[in-house]
């Protein structure tokens, strides 16, 4: 297992590159001067000054050079300070990763404690009216936009009928990660991000429930006597599985995609609403080190889902 993890991560390297090299080009080819950007309305420079400026943040540099030493600070985890802000750009990621991932990590949680049972529920109960209803929830839930859902539950549950929080993570004047308003702010985003994966997982793992509990296994199973609920969670459902983890790499682009929309909605100060509003400020650095964290994050993600595959499907090799 130790050399199959090992092997995933050497892989991983030519996409982390890529990454690097597109978020690169795309903020050095922006129109946008990031001198003026972090001179702001002081109308008191010279171009003397500006220029020197310049030179000391090698933006002079041919673009091979920049790039090569922007590679060599990002491997030292040094992505500058923040041109808005003034402050150290990792600094400020460090602060906003721990709220990202209590989304995203909650959403996985729930959308597999969720999806998993209304997937075997509608393919044990195959056209009847609860198969019917899941199949349109999931048809529902995977056409209506995320950030709609957002937007209605701020203005139904949070405004109108005030059931819920509609921003930041605790009330004002208290600052807790393991208590009672930090869950009552989480119910929010959580719930909205999870709809697109629950929506998602049904689907799949009814197709692939109906496909294996025909198989001649499963009749042998049943045939030896076992009890149902046994044929079902231990047969049937560990190979309906192996299918559906690759869909675990989909579900996760949508946690991390959708955070950064659903974090906006609800006044998350997570990573994602953190990138947004460096875009808007043409925030260079911040943005880099945003959009190479958030790759990251999923990267390693796809390689927890191939090492859950490994372990979910024991006919493929992990030496």
């Amino acid at each position: 297992m130790g050399r199959f993890i090992a092997r995933r991560l050497v892989q991983a390297i030519p996409t982390l590159f890529g990454v690097l090299v597109l978020t690169f080009l795309l903020t050095r080819l922006s129109p946008a001067d990031p001198v003026q950007l972090m001179l702001g309305g002081q109308y008191d420079i010279t171009p003397e000054d500006r220029e020197r400026l310049r030179d000391s943040l090698g933006l002079n540099d041919p673009l091979p050079l920049q790039f090569v030493s922007w590679l060599w600070h990002v491997i030292q985890f040094d992505f500058g300070n923040s041109f808005y802000y003034h402050r150290p750009v990792i600094q400020m990621i460090g602060e906003r990763i721990p709220n990202s991932l209590q989304i995203s990590i909650s959403a996985l949680l729930i959308t597999v404690a969720v999806g998993v049972p209304l997937g075997v529920l509608a393919a044990l109960r195959r056209g009847g009216i609860v198969d019917h209803a899941i199949r349109i929830f999931s048809v529902s839930g995977h056409a209506i936009p995320t950030f709609w859902f957002g937007l209605i539950f701020v203005l139904v549950l949070g405004v109108q009928l005030r059931w819920f929080p509609i921003g930041s993570m605790n009330v004002v004047g208290t600052d807790c990660t393991f208590c009672w308003d930090r869950f009552w702010h989480l119910i929010g985003p959580v719930a909205v991000i999870s709809i697109g994966g629950i929506a998602n997982l049904p689907r799949i793992l009814r197709t692939e429930v109906l496909e294996v509990i025909s198989q001649d296994y499963v009749r042998t199973a049943r045939s030896k006597g076992l009890r149902e609920n046994a044929v079902i969670w231990a047969h049937v459902l560990r190979n309906a599985l192996i299918p559906v983890v690759t869909l675990f790499g989909g579900l996760l682009t949508i946690f991390v995609g959708g955070s950064l929309v659903i974090e906006q909605v609800f006044n998350w100060p997570g990573l994602g609403r953190l990138t947004f509003e460096a875009a808007v400020n043409k925030d260079y650095p911040l943005v880099q080190a945003g959009v190479v964290f958030s790759s990251l994050l999923l990267i390693l993600s796809y390689i927890v889902r191939d090492i859950s595959y490994a372990i979910v499907d024991p006919r493929i090799k992990v030496r």
